[in-house]
Formats: structure tokens, C-alpha cells, sequence
């Protein structure tokens, strides 16, 4: 796959929730990272290990409708001793690592000191984990659910910190849709529902209606959502920044304009999403793709207009990849 021109690669360090997918073991990390060394590939990480849990946090008894209940289930240790394993394989094999929707902000100290000793090491937050916290989900609302979970408040404010520091590179929605049934509504049972939030469609205004009131600006959006994304992927030679030669990929946007999150501006298939009723700031209303409108207000491309995107690795006997774009 890497001489075919495949940038990178992405494992569990934990049980996915998908039983076709699943997680990998230390020796498998050991013979992948072997393998990678020397190619200009990335291994992508969810940070989360299975821990033995203290007694006095047993959740087994406690109601599984409480979203404390599922948070204590999934401690910050889970992300910790993750994120330990990444930092002292990325160092020993110098290969490019890379840590995907971090929630924990425990785990930066670690992080900064593997960075320091000279780790290849990239991290990712997401929206969710910067717009939602644990203090305002209510019983039963199994739409918040995603791994690793949703923190408090003082953790959200940790990550925002990070992010104006650089120590996190970018943010992501981890778009994780799913048919309503999946989120087990019905029971409000947080341990049976499905795993993931739907955000892709929102994600300039989650981050903007934050960011702009905590002292970023449009060019570190752009930093944190295109230009860090497309050098993770190897396309900062054409996505990612308005530069001679790269795509005219651009967004035509209102950064003062809001709206409220509803059913009917929602354009993803399985609509159930947490931010249902948020009112956010930043309203999109067009994109172009390569110089070519694919939405506007409301109204989409008759047909799809993306293309494979072939990038060139010299390191793989500058063979090719296709990348849908």
C-alpha cells in the first residue's frame, strides 16, 4: 500500500465498536512501525487503552441514562496511558505519528515533552470537544455520545489554551453519522448507543462562534482547519491555503452573520445531531471546489464534481495515490 502511494494509516488502541475493525496490539505496533520507518508515512492513533478501574468508580450499578455515568466509564487515564504508548513508539521509531480527536487535556503534558526530545508527533481536537461539555448534557440525550467522551468545562478551556500555543496543530469534526435508531433514543442507554457526532456540515461556525470571541482570527482558522489538515494528508502542495498554484477551493462566508441549528438547514442524511437549537455564528454561503461552485445558499451541484486528487511520493518510487476530493 505504501509503494501504491497510500500516505497513511489508521489504528485503535482499543475495541472501535465495530467488531469488523478491530484494535491492534503492541506487537502489531511494533512490526507496522518497523515498516514505516524511512517511507514518509503516518500512523494515526485513537489514544485510548483499557485500564483497570478503581473500585469506588465501578459503573457497573450506576445508571447507564446519566452521561456521568458513561464519562467515568472513560476516564482521561484511558487517553493518558494511550497517549504514553504513542509518545514512546514515536520517539523509538521516529516515524510520523499522528494522535486523533484528543479530548483529554491531561495527556499535553506528555505530549509537549515527546515533541521536545523530538517525537514527529501531530495532534487533532475537534468541535465537539470544543463547543459541548459534559456539565450541560442531560440524561437519556445519547446524541452527545462519541470516544472518547465529551469533558468538563475546565478541560475544554485546557484545550483552547493549547490550541492558541500550537501544542494541538489542528481541529476536525470527526464526522461520525449515524441512523437515528443507532443512538438507542428509545432507552437513553449511553453504553448501547452508537458512537460518534455528526458536525462536518458545521464546522466553520462550531469553531468561529468560539474562536473569534477568544482573540483568534480568520488566518488562524484557516491555519487550524485548512493549512494543518492538508500538510497531515501531504496536499499542502494544492489545498489548504489561497496560494499560486493551489486549487481555488474557497468558502464565501459571512463571519458576522447567525443562525440557529435546525432540522430544515441541516443537509447530512440522519439529521439527530447535539447542536440541534445552537445558535452559531458564521454563515456559509457558498463553496467553490477548483473554481467551480458546488453550493449556494441552500442548493447544491446537480452531480458531483470532485475528482481524485494524485499525490507524488518520492519515497514510495514516486509511484501515486488518488485521494477523493
Amino acid at each position: 500500500m505504501i509503494k501504491a502511494g497510500v500516505v497513511g494509516f489508521k489504528c485503535f488502541l482499543i475495541h472501535s465498536g465495530v467488531d469488523e475493525f478491530p484494535h491492534v496490539t503492541d506487537s502489531d505496533l511494533h512490526v507496522t512501525l518497523e515498516q514505516l520507518k524511512g517511507t514518509g508515512s503516518v500512523l494515526l492513533f485513537h489514544a485510548e487503552q483499557e485500564i483497570q478501574p478503581p473500585s469506588d468508580e465501578d459503573v457497573s450499578t450506576s445508571d447507564p441514562c446519566e452521561y456521568s455515568t458513561f464519562l467515568r466509564s472513560r476516564p482521561d487515564t484511558m487517553e493518558m496511558e494511550a497517549i504514553r504508548t504513542v509518545t514512546q513508539l514515536c520517539l523509538r521509531y521516529q516515524v510520523r505519528c499522528h494522535i486523533v480527536h484528543l479530548s483529554s487535556a491531561q495527556a499535553l503534558g506528555l505530549i509537549q515533552e515527546a515533541r521536545l526530545a523530538g517525537a514527529p508527533l501531530t495532534v487533532e481536537t475537534t468541535h465537539h470537544y470544543l463547543t459541548l461539555c459534559a456539565e450541560n448534557i442531560p440524561p437519556r440525550a445519547t446524541q452527545f455520545k462519541c470516544c472518547p467522551p465529551i469533558r468538563g468545562k475546565a478541560n475544554q478551556e485546557q484545550l483552547w489554551s493549547a490550541l492558541k500555543s500550537g501544542l494541538i496543530d489542528m481541529v476536525v469534526s470527526d464526522h461520525s453519522p449515524c441512523i437515528p435508531d443507532l443512538k438507542t433514543l428509545q432507552t437513553g442507554d449511553f453504553f448501547q448507543a452508537w458512537g460518534g457526532i455528526s458536525s462536518l456540515q458545521l464546522g466553520l461556525s462550531l469553531f468561529w462562534t468560539t474562536a473569534s470571541n477568544k482573540g483568534f482570527s480568520v488566518l488562524d482558522m484557516v491555519r487550524l482547519l485548512c493549512q494543518k489538515p492538508a500538510e497531515l494528508c501531504c496536499l499542502d502542495n494544492q489545498k489548504g491555503s489561497l496560494s499560486p498554484g493551489h486549487d481555488a477551493d474557497l468558502v464565501i462566508w459571512d463571519p458576522d452573520d447567525e443562525f440557529e441549528v435546525k432540522d430544515a438547514n441541516i443537509f447530512h442524511k440522519n439529521k439527530l445531531t447535539p447542536y440541534l437549537g445552537c445558535k452559531l455564528r458564521g454563515v456559509v454561503y457558498a463553496t467553490v471546489v477548483r473554481g467551480k461552485i458546488v453550493y449556494s445558499q441552500g442548493s447544491f451541484s446537480p452531480q458531483p464534481l470532485g475528482k481524485h486528487l494524485f499525490i507524488t511520493q518520492p519515497q514510495a518510487n514516486e509511484e501515486q495515490s488518488s485521494f477523493a476530493s
